[in-house]
């Protein structure tokens, strides 16, 4: 957010539209279908225990705005679904919280590349200890 001359306003960057990807990736939902009307805010049964509104996370996310992987709010969601029987546009919003969890997790334990190997220990190394330590040390 930057200011203005009334106030705040937000900026768009190009970057932005890579976490908002990211995320409309892993939860295979349609984020700009959001018109922000707050009816998964008010069927939440744990707002009192987010420190944002389910509605204000998905705006930040059709924002582009990484600072919703701060927040709290995706990893008190319960996913009872309330959310998404009250969205006038379909929108599950559980999925959503979920691809957040997700791309924390990602982003915190990606240690292993296979680019950080040499083509002689790609030959060397049995399949089995490559693929293990995939899933062991990449989310």
């Amino acid at each position: 957010m930057s200011p203005g001359k009334s106030g705040l306003y937000l900026t768009f960057r190009p970057e932005n539209a890579s976490f908002k990807a990211k995320i409309e990736e892993l939860s295979g939902e349609n984020i700009d279908l959001c018109m922000q009307c707050g009816g998964c805010s008010s069927g939440c049964p744990l707002t009192e225990e987010m420190d944002l509104l389910p509605s204000t996370v998905i705006r930040y996310v059709q924002w582009g705005m990484e600072e919703a992987l701060d927040s709290k709010t995706p990893w008190v969601c319960i996913t009872c679904f309330n959310c998404e029987v009250r969205c006038p546009r379909g929108i599950d919003v559980a999925n959503v919280m979920e691809a957040l969890r997700q791309a924390t997790l990602r982003a915190k334990y990606d240690r292993f590349s296979l680019d950080e190997l040499t083509p002689e220990e790609l030959m060397e190394l049995p399949q089995i200890a490559i693929i293990s330590n995939q899933r062991k040390l990449s989310g």
